[in-house]
């Protein structure tokens, strides 16, 4: 699509194909369910969230020429998202993640980001090349990061020129790639959105409240922070000023996609110029309505 965008999402941007079962199970299980196959990956899971916001995104990522690929870009745009600034490889494959749910949780999963990776900085030539802004005129706008980017390209963007101007917002991918964010842990314009855990990795340490995770994180240099505890008081700290908003207590049927959901609605408030109190409070309260199943996937 060739619309202007109002905000980059750069990451993975990939399919999910997701094999549901009602009943419980461990190694081995083989039980009748569903399999689906839905547009995925943070990047893109960022970007159809800040969408359902009234906002339009840009995707910046690797996507294959392959008939996978060719159907991923499509349903993007079906979807109003901006995909003519992506990187379309001729010999990497698009991108899949797979996984297995049953009644108690998530099974197993495989995440095939190899394409991504492979593919380096040339995410970025949008950046660099004119199109999206240059080394003599960076992008000014908002630009949501994602953790599946490998270290060496986060540390790349942490000092790069071209992101100088840029409203950093940074998410992990999961908690186990948490530790790729230290890159950014100082940069001077980097928010970054974590829960619990991912604070405490980060800072090597355990923390009782979300309100502790964003201390630690802001006296580890953080410029700004979102911390998430799923049901409990979520935090939002900069220059050692922190407010917490508690979110309504929902039934929860399902937890993947929250933090996206959070960070979506965040930034699409203070977009619409809502203060830091109100913007915490309209996150909270989106992530808590996904959770409860009353948002569409």
């Amino acid at each position: 699509m060739t619309q202007n965008a109002d905000i980059l999402c750069i990451g993975s941007v990939l399919w999910d194909v997701i094999g549901r079962a009602a009943n419980h199970m461990r190694v081995g299980s083989d039980v009748p369910g569903r399999i689906t196959r839905l547009p995925g990956g943070v990047a893109m899971n960022i970007a159809m969230a800040l969408r359902r916001f009234g906002m339009t995104p840009a995707l910046l990522s690797a996507i294959g020429r392959d008939a996978e690929g060719e159907e991923l870009v499509a349903e993007a745009n079906r979807m109003g998202l901006v995909t003519n600034h992506l990187y379309r490889s001729d010999d990497l494959p698009t991108d899949v993640y797979m996984a297995i749910e049953g009644a108690n949780g998530l099974i197993a999963a495989i995440a095939d980001a190899h394409s991504l990776e492979a593919a380096g900085d040339k995410i970025l030539r949008p950046l660099r090349d004119g199109r999206l802004g240059s080394a003599e005129a960076p992008y000014q706008g908002t630009v949501a990061l994602d953790g599946n980017l490998t270290e060496e390209l986060l540390q790349i963007i942490a000092t790069s020129p071209l992101f100088i101007n840029a409203d950093l917002r940074v998410a992990p991918a999961s908690p186990g790639k948490a530790a790729r964010l230290l890159a950014l842990m100082d940069h001077p314009t980097a928010t970054l959105y974590v829960n619990l855990e991912e604070a405490g990795l980060l800072c090597q340490t355990t923390f009782e409240t979300a309100t502790d995770g964003a201390a630690g994180l802001l006296k580890r240099g953080a410029h700004r922070v979102l911390v998430t505890d799923g049901g409990n008081a979520a935090a939002e700290g900069t220059a050692g000023d922190i407010i917490t908003h508690t979110p309504p207590a929902v039934m929860v049927t399902r937890v993947t996609g929250a933090g996206d959901t959070f960070m979506a609605a965040h930034i699409a408030s203070e977009a619409q110029g809502m203060d830091r109190a109100s913007a915490l409070t309209s996150a909270s309260n989106a992530a808590a309505t996904y959770v409860s199943g009353e948002t569409p996937l």
